[in-house]
Parts: C-alpha cells; sequence; structure tokens
C-alpha cells in the first residue's frame, strides 16, 4: 500500500508479523538492527518497505536556493555561511517570477515537490511575506511545496502553512553528541523547537542529517534514533553525504563512509520510521548506479533531480531516467519523458538542494 501523511499504529514487517510503530528505541537495539548481517538488514527492511510503499516508485522533488549565502550560523559543513570564505557570493532573495519559472520548469522535467531554500538564520517579516507569496504560485502548478528558512516561530509556520505550504525542512544534521562539533551558533533544541512549531501547525516535516563530515557510525545511528523518537516521524528523511567544499571547518574533518556503511544506514532509517519518504539528497554524485540501487532496495525511496544542488553538483537528470529505467522503478522523470517526446525538445529543470 501506498504511505499517507497520517502514521498506523502497526504496520507490517518482513515476514508478515504486525511491527508497532515506535517512538522509543534504545541505542542497543538501533545498534542491534545495523549489526545484522548485511542480507538480513535488507531483506527486513525491503520487506517493512514494501508493506508501506510501492517498492518499484521514486518519489523526484527538486530544490532552488531562492536567497544564497552570507547566512550567520556558522555550520561547518556549509559553502553559504557568512564565516568561512567559500567563494559564494551573498545574493538578493529572487524575484517571484523567476522562482515561479524555475518551479514551472522543474515540474516540466518530472519534480512533483519544489523546495525553495533561504540562507537565513530566520526570516524577516518582509522576506516572508514574499516567500508565502511564493509558496502560493507555486502550489498553483500542481506541485507540493516545500521551504527551509532557518528558525520559524509559531506565528511564522502559521503563516506559511495558510500560504499553501506543504512540508517543512529543517535537519538535525547528526546526533546529539557529535553536533556541538559542527554548529555553534544554534542549538540543536533550537532545531527542534522549529520542527515543533512546523507540526503545530500543520506543516508536514522534512528532517534528517548529513554524514560524512567525520562523525562515527554511533553518531549516525544516534541521528536517526533521534528523529525516530520524535513524537511523530518526519514524512521525508533526507540522507545528505557531505558535499566537498573549499573553505569550511569539515574538509579537516570529512571522511566518506563505504558504500556497504551507506546502505546500512538507509536500511536502519527505513526500520525505524517505516512510514518516512527516505531521500537520497546530497552527494549522489559521488554515487555508482549499484550503490544507489542498494539504496533503493533497502528502502530508500525519493531523490532529487536536477545538475545543480543549491551551490553543489548532482547527477544529471538523464543518468538519474537511464538509471529509473533499468531498475524498472517509475517515477516523474519518466511522466516528463512522455509529456516532451516528439519534435519539441525537452526542458531540464534549473534546480539545487541539500536539504
Amino acid at each position: 500500500m501506498n504511505a499517507s501523511s497520517e502514521q498506523p499504529a502497526a504496520t507490517m514487517d518482513a515476514v508478515g508479523n504486525a511491527a508497532a510503530i515506535r517512538h522509543d528505541w534504545t541505542r542497543a537495539e538501533v545498534q542491534h538492527l545495523h549489526d545484522l548481517p548485511f542480507a538480513d538488514l535488507v531483506f527486513r527492511a525491503q520487506g517493512l518497505h514494501r508493506a508501506n510503499f510501492d517498492p518499484n516508485h521514486v518519489e523526484t522533488a527538486s530544490l532552488l536556493s531562492i536567497k544564497t549565502g552570507g547566512c550567520p550560523e556558522d555550520c561547518g559543513y556549509c559553502s553559504q555561511s557568512a564565516h568561512f570564505d567559500t567563494g559564494v557570493k551573498a545574493t538578493k532573495l529572487m524575484e517571484q517570477e523567476s522562482v515561479v519559472e524555475t518551479a514551472r520548469r522543474a515540474r516540466d522535467a518530472g519534480a512533483t515537490r519544489f523546495c525553495m531554500a533561504a540562507a537565513w538564520r530566520s526570516p524577516k517579516e518582509c522576506d516572508l511575506e514574499r516567500v508565502c507569496d511564493m509558496v502560493s504560485a507555486v502550489k498553483g502548478l500542481g506541485m507540493e511545496t516545500c521551504a527551509t528558512l532557518g528558525m520559524l516561530t509559531p506565528q511564522q509556520a502559521a503563516r506559511l502553512r495558510a500560504a499553501g505550504l506543504d512540508f517543512y525542512n529543517h535537519n538535525v544534521d547528526t546526533s546529539p553528541e557529535f553536533y556541538g562539533r559542527i554548529v555553534t551558533t544554534r542549538t540543536l533544541q533550537d532545531r527542534i523547537d522549529t520542527l515543533a512549531h512546523a507540526r503545530e501547525a500543520g506543516l508536514k516535516v522534512c528532517c534528517g542529517g548529513i554524514v560524512g563530515m567525520g562523525e562515527q557510525v554511533e553518531d549516525r545511528l544516534g541521528m536517526l534514533m533521534l528523529l525516530a523518537n520524535m513524537p511523530a516521524h518526519p514524512e521525508s528523511v533526507p540522507i545528505n553525504l557531505w558535499n566537498e567544499v573549499a573553505g569550511v571547518p569539515v574538509n579537516d574533518t570529512a571522511e566518506r563512509p563505504d558504500p556497504i556503511a551507506l546502505v546500512r544506514l538507509i536500511a536502519v532509517a527505513r526500520l525505524l520510521m517505516p512510514r518516512s519518504v527516505v531521500r537520497l539528497s546530497a552527494g549522489r554524485q559521488y554515487m555508482t548506479d549499484e550503490l544507489q540501487a542498494l539504496c533503493f532496495l533497502a528502502g530508500a525511496n525519493s531523490i532529487f533531480i536536477g545538475d545543480v544542488l543549491l551551490t553543489t553538483k548532482n547527477p544529471q537528470r538523464t543518468r538519474d531516467a537511464e538509471l529509473l529505467d533499468r531498475l524498472g522503478i517509475r517515477s516523474g522523470l519518466a511522466r516528463a519523458a512522455v509529456a516532451t517526446a516528439g519534435p519539441a525538445p525537452r526542458r531540464e529543470a534549473a534546480v539545487d538542494d541539500a536539504a
């Protein structure tokens, strides 16, 4: 069956037994799942995935940086922080017409969700009003809408919901234990508070983190446990591989996880949050087709499309379409190919990411 926005009391595991949606995972339990023999772990994750999702469908989303650079936060992985010299220039908030046209191109290229990202600590009232207008306009294109604008007050979250926003993205980044080594200008509790405000306003939550910053396996599992033990699981869980960025502190500690370790992480995410969409987000340009196929088998069922993700590279849309076709996986890319077949040339999505 397909997932709905409501989380049921129970779902089914790989062998058809009831598996409760839990919010009380212990570290020992999560570690035990992670350490299962690889075949057993993927089998269990695939079975639970099939119980909640169409295993041959992948969601295609798009992310645009509507305001780039100059962020006052000191997130040690980010090219847009004003604390580091990364060569990224600060820009003003984009005009609505340009945002809507980019969303239209992304939709025509196969994206079903459009996320608008702004490099702010939190939005100013005048800027929030403009973003709300953008949200309403993109919603009018028939797309799901998502935004990531930094920290929100309850009132700001309510205004975004009233404008038609479906999802709010606000990542926890890493485990509580490792968080202080990555960010000092915003606490983990600040992030959790914003997620609560989004929930209270009726927004769905997109929340995940980044791996490969120098954290240990225990930190990656701690991040997933933090998400799984929230009062409600995030509807979307983006797993980002850290994209190499010159000039940021994470360069000194970064170590990309090996492919099997990444597949294990995806499988654990699926087992802990059975009805959440698990997205392969930033860093897919480092992944082989075979690795992505294993991640889909382990329970990943969403990707960002487009050649650029905020300020970093992403696999080209043609490569994604070819891979999904080889795997027999349906997506918005296939619909876009049908819609653009004929004498008219296909239009590429001008999109960005890292949520």
